[in-house]
């Protein structure tokens, strides 16, 4: 199953293998990829997977998470069209295939390097206090579908395949979807809640092309009580109501693929990356987190067959991770699979498993180092599998 071929509307994609959004905080301070981010990207191109998901590209200078985070402009459009030619070339040469690329389209909201947030969440606040001037006008907002527009075509321009309108982990449109308690056009009701997020998805459909792919990166719980989180109750159940109206509206506006996620990393990070070891006991098991991964992905690919889904969660499972990602794909859980945290520990496990030499023992440990790294500031990456991201890891540690 890993194997087969599939298509996205009028597009062949190799096989169903896709290296996830995983940002590094490597990027040149203009926002264009350094050597370590290229060569991260080069060993993606390497590993056989059919689609390459780019990391977090903010639309604007302040919608960035951090001086280094990925930003497409005009200014450094030829570093990337370099580095995708370099990357078509290698997959072409190693494996005869032609990897899809996505870029994945952001603004970061309450985790920008100066927080800018849809409303007051007490719950996030308790970790990250933010005062009223921090809350962006609905005139700000009416702003950001043309970045997005500027964004998406700059990315058709360097040679990406597609683009994706990302809404998850608590960033600025996810946070819209469940800001119940603001004023104005973006908040209150559900057609409010989702505005930006639909207008930005539209705007951008009608600036490209047909056949350049249209997806989105959803939480599509954060798993945050209401009214402080989006497809929850307020005894923080999960909620499908909501998300559903929302997936219906995302493909009537020409979204193609969904790639499922679940959580805020900045609050349950046990939620979307199940781990063995973190900065907290978690409250269930990973088990229970991995299952709920597979209901949510099943739940969507039944009920809304034409879209494209991508299932998340995988990294946690090491030594059945190849027989747990063909299951996926056998029972129709979801149409793509998605690896994470897995392919910064061990770059070659698809091509490895091609060729009958797949190592369980090269498989990410689910130790939340990589993140570790990223919160002390530092560039981030493996730092067990990685020398260079384990002597850094062991400076944050003196």
């Amino acid at each position: 199953m890993l194997q087969k071929p599939l298509r996205i509307g009028n597009i062949k994609v190799a096989n169903p293998v896709v290296l996830q959004p995983m940002e590094g905080c490597d990027c040149n301070t203009d926002g264009a990829p350094s050597e370590l981010t290229a060569a991260k990207y080069i060993k993606a191109a390497k590993s056989g997977a059919g689609t390459v998901w780019f990391e977090a590209n903010a639309v604007c200078p302040e919608g960035r998470t951090n001086p280094r985070q990925m930003m497409l402009t005009k200014e450094n459009l030829s570093r990337f069209k370099s580095l995708l030619t370099q990357m078509r070339s290698i997959a072409k040469q190693e494996f005869g295939i032609e990897p899809i690329f996505i870029l994945q389209l952001t603004h970061s909201g309450r985790q920008s390097i100066t927080p800018m947030i849809a409303y007051h969440n007490p719950i996030y606040e308790q970790r990250r206090p933010v005062s009223d001037e921090n809350t962006v006008t609905d005139a700000y907002l009416d702003s950001l579908p043309q970045k997005y527009v500027a964004s998406a075509r700059l990315a058709l321009e360097a040679g990406f395949d597609g683009v994706d309108v990302k809404s998850c982990h608590g960033y600025l449109f996810q946070e819209l979807l469940s800001a119940f308690q603001r004023k104005g056009r973006y908040g209150g009701s559900f057609e409010n809640r989702s505005r930006l997020y639909l207008d930005c998805v539209e705007a951008v459909k009608s600036s490209i092309p047909d056949g350049f792919i249209l997806s989105t990166r959803l939480s599509v719980s954060d798993m945050v009580p209401r009214p402080y989180g989006f497809g929850t109750t307020e005894e923080n159940e999960l909620d499908l109501t909501e998300p559903d109206m929302l997936i219906e509206r995302l493909i009537a506006k020409g979204v193609q693929i969904l790639n499922v996620t679940v959580g805020n990393p900045y609050y349950n990070p046990h939620v979307n990356r199940p781990y063995r070891r973190g900065g907290y006991p978690p409250p269930e098991s990973a088990q229970a987190g991995l299952a709920r991964f597979e209901a949510i992905e099943k739940h969507i690919k039944e009920r809304f067959p034409t879209l494209t889904v991508v299932g998340s969660g995988l990294s946690y499972y090491r030594d059945d991770l190849i027989l747990q990602s063909e299951r996926q794909l056998r029972e129709e859980v979801c149409d793509m699979i998605g690896f994470g945290r897995m392919w910064l520990a061990y770059p070659d496990f698809y091509k490895d498993h091609l060729n009958g030499a797949f190592d369980p023992k090269k498989c990410c440990l689910a130790c939340s180092k990589c993140t570790e790294l990223m919160r002390a500031g530092q560039v981030s990456g493996c730092a067990v599998f990685n020398e260079y991201y384990r002597e850094l890891y062991k400076t944050i540690k003196k």
